[in-house]
């Protein structure tokens, strides 16, 4: 496979935020390398971004949300392992690993659909279906899934009322419910960022995960002024007097906006502000042009016991559908290297679970 290097500013246009050449700016400016090519393989306008991120003395290559061109299922695999053998040899021996974070439809996504499946295959058994086909047989099922391999969709389409008439009657009722006790959601800029840090870390503490830094957020921020394609962030935060109750940054590509981190406070959690800070976010996301409002993260199905089932009680009030994506898939290059990485992700695994049990 030929791929071609390219101006990260000539990006093709995208639905996919985590593809554009604003975000390979947000994370140039947290310490990662981006670089970008053409996939003339794949047909016209087909490209892809990619990020260079150190680990010791070497460089992990990732794929965020790409490449966006998807071949026929069955040419998963093989598409996978030309495009990384093309990959390998332009980036280097620096590289150990890559790994793509694939927005494909999974091949499981018909059996995510029946109610109660809420497990994939094992990882070898997916990984022999990854590749086969292929040459080498070097293609691995990542330990974690980078973003979300099924995420909640709703659709920005038709009246107000119809949307929120595609609701659950409970979702509809803390709408109304938060705008009756007096929360007002407003759109925020930078300055708002500390009062969202400090939601944020409240959180991560209470759902046992590791916060980023303010940091990340200021970088999605100054990104903003100097990207060459039309990207866009949604600052929200939902009020009640003087208390900030929650907050929300929203990431803007295309016609999709994606949910990409979200806060809300220890105290007046009867108010229900992150139900209508959501809709706020969708209704402002359909003015700016949107047709999809991406959620996030979901378990497969209505099951108690999957670690996503509280997000899947919420998040599926709003009505919309669950996208089933492949995950996250890594090509060694350098195994020794890739051993090593992947154990310390294994132990910083075990932490946060242990982080989530109660004591």
């Amino acid at each position: 496979m030929d791929i071609r290097s390219k101006a990260m500013a000539a990006l093709f246009p995208t639905d996919i935020l985590f593809q554009t050449s604003y975000w390979a700016q947000v994370k140039a400016r947290l310490g990662l390398a981006p670089r970008a090519f053409d996939i003339p393989a794949a047909g016209p306008g087909k490209d892809v971004l990619v990020l260079l991120k150190p680990f010791g003395k070497h460089n992990i290559a990732i794929v965020p949300q790409g490449p966006e061109h998807a071949p026929s299922e069955e040419e998963y695999g093989t598409f996978l392992e030309d495009f990384s053998v093309a990959l390998a040899k332009t980036l280097g021996p620096e590289v150990a690993f890559i790994r793509y974070d694939l927005p494909w439809l999974s091949p499981y996504a018909a059996m995510m659909g029946n109610e109660g499946w809420d497990v994939f295959p094992e990882p070898r058994v997916r990984e022999l279906r990854m590749n086969m086909g292929t040459r080498f047989w070097n293609i691995r099922k990542a330990s974690e899934d980078m973003t979300v391999a099924s995420s909640l969709v709703v659709d920005l389409v038709g009246s107000e009322e119809e949307m929120l008439g595609r609701m659950k009657p409970k979702t509809r009722y803390n709408i109304g419910l938060a705008r009756r006790k007096g929360v007002s959601v407003q759109e925020a800029d930078a300055r708002g960022l500390p009062d969202f840090h400090a939601l944020y870390r409240q959180t991560a503490l209470r759902n046992g995960f590791s916060p980023c830094g303010p940091e990340h957020f200021s970088a999605m921020f100054q990104s903003l002024l100097s990207a060459p394609d039309r990207s866009d962030l949604l600052f929200l935060l939902a009020r009640h007097g003087s208390d900030v109750l929650a907050g929300a940054i929203v990431g803007i590509s295309g016609e999709t906006a994606n949910f990409l981190y979200g806060a809300s406070s220890n105290t007046k959690r009867n108010m229900m502000a992150s139900s209508l800070m959501h809709w706020t976010a969708m209704l402002m996301a359909r003015e700016r042009g949107c047709v999809r409002y991406d959620l996030g993260a979901v378990s497969p199905a209505d099951t108690p016991d999957h670690p996503f089932h509280g997000l899947y009680r919420f998040k599926t009030g709003f009505g919309g559908r669950i996208e089933y994506r492949s995950g996250s898939w890594d090509y060694p290059l350098r195994q020794d290297v890739y051993d090593e990485y992947r154990n310390a992700e294994l132990m910083h695994s075990a932490h946060e679970r242990h982080a989530l049990r109660p004591h």
